[in-house]
């Protein structure tokens, strides 16, 4: 798959309703051999900022997730493994940063949506699409 394959996919997801996180891992689930309802299950709660208490933003929470799956340590003595996916996680926090100027979902809604568009869940449209788009093609960068 390519990467606007990946990005419509995470948009399509997102667009059938699924949070930020879920529509994130389930645009690479197929790839990393995951089956789609553990996909789906596995990244449930970390929508809106992780289970809307509005912290890291669930996209980028998602995108954790893909490069986990594909760099993750399974050994917990293999420290090389996990100290190289982490930085692969800050990697990804920091491109975020870098075009958001924040990865904190409620510093992102603060900064394109009101109080009223999240209440009425217009900031879905306003700028939660877009950084699903975002991340889905930054993570894609970073795997491929």
């Amino acid at each position: 798959m390519n990467k606007q394959d990946i990005v419509s996919k995470a948009l399509s997801y997102f667009d059938e309703g699924y949070a930020c996180s879920q529509s994130v891992l389930l645009a690479f689930s197929e790839e990393l051999n995951l089956d789609e309802r553990t996909a789906k299950l596995i990244s449930s709660t970390f929508g809106g900022g992780m289970g809307r208490l509005r912290k890291k933003c669930g996209a980028v929470t998602g995108g954790f997730m893909v490069l986990g799956l594909k760099y993750g340590n399974t050994d917990p003595k293999d420290m090389d493994t996990k100290l190289a996916a982490y930085k692969k996680v800050r990697d990804l926090n920091h491109a975020v940063e870098e075009i958001h100027g924040t990865s904190n979902c409620a510093e992102i809604l603060k900064k394109h949506a009101t109080e009223a568009d999240v209440t009425e869940r217009k900031h879905h449209k306003i700028i939660c699409r877009k950084i699903v788009g975002d991340v889905a093609g930054l993570v894609y960068d970073r795997i491929v």
